[in-house]
């Protein structure tokens, strides 16, 4: 299974690359034809595909972006990507920019092999304290 899981981190960066060069064609390529985009704002908001590529030359570019904490996980033919990132998005003129969760669900299809399914990009809450505090509840971790 480790595999799978270094070939899903391997597409997200992929897919990062290609949002960064605004190259749709290779963003095709890696997301499915039904695939959501949610935006961690308020109201949270919706991407369709067709939306997401469209915005990716118009409105809604990433001019960077580093993962930080990365995890995925295969079940079967689906599977989950989240990481801990530093994004600076374009909105507009609008500068998005800082620490954001990012999560991605992929599905292998028989054809088209692993394709993003759905995104969600939502700014990390600030307070530090918060993840200490869920850290202690982990009961594997005795720190």
């Amino acid at each position: 299974m480790a595999g799978n899981e270094a070939q899903i981190e391997a597409l997200e960066l992929s897919f990062m690359r290609a949002w960064v060069a605004a190259d749709t064609k290779a963003i095709k390529k890696l997301v499915a034809r039904n695939a959501m985009m949610m935006i961690g704002a308020r109201p949270p908001q919706l991407l369709d595909r067709p939306s997401f590529l469209a915005s990716a030359d118009r409105g809604l570019a990433c001019t960077k972006f580093a993962f930080r904490e990365v995890y995925a996980r295969v079940y079967g033919k689906t599977a989950w990507f989240v990481a801990g990132a530093e994004l600076e998005l374009a909105l507009g003129s609008k500068v998005w920019s800082g620490p954001f969760l990012v999560t991605g669900l992929w599905r292998k299809g028989a054809m088209s092999g692993w394709q993003l399914a759905e995104r969600s990009l939502a700014r990390l809450d600030p307070d530090d304290g918060i993840a200490t505090s869920v850290a202690k509840l982990q009961l594997w971790n005795k720190s």
